[in-house]
């Protein structure tokens, strides 16, 4: 892989976390020009990192009017919850199969991680809360399946930023400590019953949102470009 090649594909991850993170909003105009130099890259490479982003329904790209944060509507919203729903199910079905004392540790050490980032209630415990469930993705052995979690992880993240009201972060770990025991134990019933209550509490924090000013992109950015050095 070229060196080109390698920050492009940073320049993608740190535009991707940033708007999971819910540091950039839904609406959020990204201008070429300003990401091409905020990461100090041409606005070619701006441009296909962002169109790998619209791909995933994470930007918006209109003719004439740029690019922008995608905004999800309230259709999508339950949409996207019904059908992360049946991939969840089918993602914990896979799991009691199959889980093993390696899987287990991995699990603990992330909830023992998300603990930790709840003293800072922000970007990162958004971020570790939406990993967890790729991890159990990931711990099926299906990179389909893991596919296709991330990316509805990730929209969900979106939805939330847009229509989501606050809540606790203690509720989402214990929520996954609990279904951590459930698959330890292998217990298929309880576990697919733990996570679709999960899931319905996520959905439930849905409510509309109104941001009326407009956010300094350049400075969000910044952030994320002081991480690629």
């Amino acid at each position: 892989m070229s060196t080109q090649q390698t920050r492009g594909d940073a320049i993608y991850a740190s535009l991707r976390r940033a708007i999971i993170e819910q540091a950039l909003k839904p609406g959020t105009k990204l201008p070429e020009d300003q990401i091409g130099d905020t990461f100090g890259v041409s606005r070619t490479s701006a441009r296909a990192a962002l169109i790998r982003l619209a791909s995933e329904a994470l930007v918006e790209m209109r003719p004439n009017r740029g690019a922008s944060v995608a905004v999800p509507s309230l259709e999508e919203a339950r949409d996207v919850f019904d059908i992360r729903r049946t991939l969840e199910r089918e993602v914990v079905s896979r799991l009691c199969r199959r889980m093993n004392k390696d899987s287990i540790d991995m699990l603990s050490s992330h909830i023992r991680e998300e603990r930790r980032a709840m003293a800072s209630a922000g970007a990162t415990s958004i971020r570790l809360a939406g990993e967890f469930h790729i991890l159990l993705a990931e711990l099926t052995g299906s990179k389909t399946l893991t596919d296709y979690v991330s990316q509805i992880v990730s929209r969900s993240s979106l939805i939330l930023a847009h229509f989501g009201r606050p809540h606790s972060a203690e509720c989402g770990v214990d929520e996954h400590l609990a279904l951590l025991e459930a698959l330890r134990e292998q217990d298929a019933d309880r576990a697919a019953a733990i996570m679709e209550k999960h899931l319905g509490a996520v959905q439930a924090r849905a409510q509309l949102t109104e941001e009326s000013d407009e956010p300094d992109v350049g400075a969000i950015l910044s952030r994320y470009a002081k991480d690629l050095g």
